[in-house]
């Protein structure tokens, strides 16, 4: 059964790249949605930093139409700073509007904003109502359970959402206090989705990191999708997997060297492009390690491609890769 968000239309149980800072830039989100990515999110940008024009907030403003649908992630707690946002943001012209009441770093929760909010859900409702009221696109959230275990009350707060008009809701399956630590609890946003008045699609995340964990977020939990990070770092091709794994019930063979040399000499190129040479390089510097991951005797290589500032070295390098490792079998 299809998913709607507001009039955007998804295939059954889509997949979502979760917004992640330094992370989910144009050339990431691009190679997730040729995998298979049904939705993709930027990285999460400062209201404050917007308003001010801050060159790191408003250049992660950019997208691109081989995005869509995309949706653009904004967090802060002053109402009006996140109203002039949401003016700004929409001249970039995304499909969906996300508001992040979930990150629990401490520089975002310690000013009230992220997961902070979570410590003032009138606010956090008050917020969401004031900002659909703001605009014509859909808006969306994205949360944790609650601020600890002792203040869950994820399933009143998502209904105060809906009914303000909230149009998704993604949950992270863990507290705040939790950080990234412990095994994400999704009983609660199952908890959610089973509550007769919710109408909205419900989105689960956290722990997400092999097909069969999307599956039983599906067949187990009854969720409407699943909204994926960390297990996409340096594997773009991992919605691809869940996909095939949906389709087939059987695990999709690991990229051979050569595809993972095509994505990232294509991650690379798309950084360039986007940033310029020197940033460009730089910055899909992080990306090699993971899609390398696992790669005997690659030390080597890894240097090279992370000390060289000439793209053409850089590809000279990946050509050297393909060369070395055609005959590697990888291991699923």
């Amino acid at each position: 059964m299809a998913v709607h968000i507001g009039n955007i239309t998804l295939p059954d149980f889509p997949l979502l790249l979760a917004p992640m800072e330094d992370v989910s830039d144009p050339p990431f989100r691009a190679l997730c949605k040729e995998q298979g990515a049904d939705v993709v999110y930027t990285e999460f940008i400062s209201s404050e930093g917007l308003i001010r024009d801050a060159a790191k907030s408003t250049m992660k403003l950019d997208i691109y139409e081989k995005e869509r649908p995309v949706g653009i992630q904004i967090f802060g707690a002053n109402l009006e700073s996140m109203l002039q946002t949401i003016d700004i943001v929409e001249r970039s012209n995304p499909d969906i509007i996300d508001i992040n009441f979930g990150c629990p770093v401490k520089k975002v929760v310690c000013k009230g904003a992220g997961a902070g909010i979570l410590k003032d859900i009138d606010l956090m409702v008050k917020l969401t109502e004031e900002m659909v009221k703001r605009t014509h696109l859909p808006i969306t959230v994205k949360t944790r359970l609650g601020w600890d275990h002792d203040s869950i009350r994820i399933v009143e707060v998502a209904e105060r959402l809906q009914d303000v008009g909230c149009k998704a809701i993604s949950i992270h399956g863990r507290t705040r206090a939790q950080m990234y630590k412990g095994e994400a609890d999704w009983k609660p946003i199952a908890a959610v989705k089973n509550n007769p008045r919710m109408h909205i699609p419900v989105f689960g995340n956290g722990d997400v990191d092999s097909p069969e964990k999307a599956a039983e977020m599906r067949d187990s939990y009854g969720l409407d999708g699943a909204m994926i990070g960390r297990a996409t770092i340096g594997h773009p091709w991992f919605f691809k997997q869940v996909k095939h794994f949906f389709a087939t019930g059987e695990h999709l063979a690991p990229p051979t060297m050569e595809e993972r040399v095509n994505i990232a000499r294509r991650h690379l190129e798309m950084a360039i492009a986007w940033k310029g040479k020197r940033l460009g390089i730089v910055e899909t510097r992080r990306h090699y390690t993971n899609y390398f991951k696992g790669i005997p005797h690659f030390k080597e290589f890894r240097l090279k491609m992370v000390t060289t500032d000439e793209p053409n070295e850089v590809y000279a390098i990946f050509d050297e890769v393909i060369e070395k490792y055609k005959d590697h079998q990888f291991v699923i």
